[in-house]
Formats: structure tokens, sequence, C-alpha cells
């Protein structure tokens, strides 16, 4: 029989994913902003815009009255390693605007604005699916969370524009299987807001690096 203690518990914590995931969604913002300006500008935008949140993310670890600002302020939007106070640890605001920086320094455009897609989209889209539907586990998620991610993946490799479609297909299974695997080193976390866009750009680059050479002058820009 179920208990109401427990159901109670679940849609609280559903609602809480809800919420972080919806500003998570929001990110998708800068890939929407990036396809409509310059390179050279996205990074002037960039730098400090992960600056910002790096400081304020490393501030919170070493400075106690920060630290409990933070905390205070942000604790029922957090994940749960991000509540401890004894470790060091980045929130998923830094990881997300490193990962936008990095793209936008070493990748083609379109290769950019796709991986950042589906940490944006695809991760949102997982994270609730899993919350909600999610009975297999695997590691630390599910494989109905697994099987919603590489769904919305696929879908959106095949919308981007001017993007060949088996580099879309590599990066949306790529994306799917880093998204699944808990990476760290140590005690030390690394975020998949990080891994899940780096790993698919590495590897569509790469696929046109070796399949399509030809066509990565296409990459530059939206159309």
């Amino acid at each position: 029989m179920p208990q109401p203690g427990r159901h109670t518990s679940e849609a609280a914590s559903f609602t809480a994913e809800i919420a972080r995931k919806a500003i998570h969604l929001s990110s998708l913002s800068i890939a929407v902003i990036y396809c409509h300006i310059e390179r050279e500008l996205a990074i002037i935008l960039l730098i400090p815009i992960f600056a910002g949140f790096f400081l304020v993310d490393l501030a919170k670890n070493v400075i106690p009255p920060i630290s409990e600002w933070y905390h205070r302020t942000f604790s029922a939007m957090l994940r749960e390693h991000e509540l401890q106070k004894e470790r060091l640890h980045f929130n998923g605001a830094t990881y997300i605007t490193l990962s936008a920086l990095l793209l936008v320094l070493f990748f083609p455009k379109i290769i950019a604005i796709t991986a950042f897609s589906l940490v944006a989209v695809s991760d949102t889209v997982a994270a609730l699916a899993g919350k909600k539907f999610g009975r297999h586990r695997i590691w630390n998620k599910s494989i109905e969370g697994s099987a919603a991610f590489l769904v919305s993946a696929l879908l959106i490799v095949f919308l981007v524009p001017r993007l060949n479609p088996a580099a879309g297909i590599v990066m949306a299974i790529t994306a799917t299987v880093i998204e699944a695997i808990p990476w760290r080193i140590g005690w030390f976390r690394i975020d998949d807001n990080l891994t899940i866009p780096i790993a698919s750009a590495i590897v569509g680059y790469v696929v046109y690096l070796v399949m399509f050479p030809s066509a990565i002058a296409e990459l530059t820009a939206c159309p």
C-alpha cells in the first residue's frame, strides 16, 4: 500500500526538479543568440558571464558569509551534491557557461549549437522522464531517462540545419551514453553540463574531419 508521506515527498521532489530544469532549459537561449551573432561577440559576452558564475561559485566554497547567503538563497534549486559545504564543488550554471564558452572557442558554429542544445534540451527531458517514469536503474540514472534523452537528441540533430545526419546521430548517441555515466575524479564530480556538450562536439567534429572534410566550411554560420 502506498505511503502518503513518501508520495508527498516524491511529488515535492519532482516539482523541485521541474523548477531546476526550467532554469536549465532557459540556457537554450545561449544557442539561439549565438546563431544570430558573430563568434567574436559571443566570446566577448560569454567570458564575463562565465567569470561571474565562477567567482561566486568559488567564493561560496571558501568564504563563510557568502556560503551562508548562497545556500540560504538557492538551496531549493540545488542538487544533493551541491548542498554539501565541506567539499569544493561548482554548480550547474558555472559548468553550463563554461561549456558554452569552450564550444564557441573550439568548434564550428553548427557543431557548437547542436552540442549545446543537447545538454540544454535532452538533459532536461531525461531528468524529468527519469524522475517521473524511471524504474530500471543504470548507474545513478534510469533506462527510461536515457531513452528519453536519445529520442529528444535525435529530434534535435535532425532539426539543426546544415548538420550532416550521420554526424548528428553519432553526436546524439555519444551524448546519451555520456549523460548516463557518472564522471568522477576521486571525490570530485565532473558535471554532465560539461561532459555532454564537449564529448558530443568532439565526436561530431571528428566525424566531419574523417568523413566530410569538404563540408566543414558549411558549419561556420546559421542559415
